[in-house]
């Protein structure tokens, strides 16, 4: 299916079953805590498959380019699951700034 507009994109994102790209997405729910690693392990890990995916648009972005592809709707869709992961990393990065600024007017 070709993409001429905006809608034939959209159409293109319905057909697809949104429920396996939440099982496929690349930010694991964390482990329970009796068997999980310390919270550094966690963000490395979160860090490296961000990268990964970061990664992984590029690839398809190249190959698009070159002409190696003509899947472009595929070629958005790891575009954005990278956008996607950067910007809920980017959320987590955020949230954890705040909470050490918040410890740190704590009165002892």
């Amino acid at each position: 299916m070709a993409v001429e507009t905006v809608t034939g994109l959209n159409e293109i994102l319905r057909s697809h079953d949104a429920s396996s790209w939440v099982r496929t997405g690349a930010l694991r729910a964390p482990a329970p805590a009796g068997g999980a690693g310390s919270f550094r392990e966690l963000l490395a890990e979160s860090i490296a498959e961000v990268n990964g995916l970061q990664k992984s648009a590029d690839e398809a972005i190249q190959k698009l380019v070159t002409g190696r592809s003509r899947n472009l709707h595929e070629t958005m869709l790891a575009v954005e699951r990278a956008e996607i992961a950067f910007k809920a990393m980017n959320q987590v990065r955020l949230k954890v700034i705040e909470a050490y600024r918040e410890v740190m007017r704590m009165q002892v």
